[in-house]
């Protein structure tokens, strides 16, 4: 019982730790001016791949990949929500 414990506290040791480093970068970042703006049109394209990935596992595997279908809806929202800021290539 002992070492699930200190395995989730490592864990979210770990997890906390890389946050923090995460978020020290990007303000650092974003303080220099060099934060480039997200390219919207890769998020309306992992929403199109993650959507159906999410409804063949929920089908097929188990109700617990829903969370895919969630993720596909929110990123193709994002993407769609931003489709003027896309990046044009050439």
């Amino acid at each position: 019982m002992i070492d699930w414990i200190l395995i989730i506290i490592g864990i979210i040791t770990i997890l906390v730790s890389v946050g923090i480093l995460l978020t020290l970068l990007v303000w650092k970042k974003n303080k220099e001016g060099k934060y480039d703006e997200p390219d919207y049109q890769a998020f309306f394209i992992m929403g199109i791949c993650l959507l159906p990935l999410g409804i063949i596992f929920m089908t097929t595997v188990s109700v617990a990949f829903i969370g895919f279908t969630g993720m596909g809806i929110c990123y193709m929202a994002i993407g769609l929500a931003n489709k003027d800021k896309w990046k044009k290539d050439g």
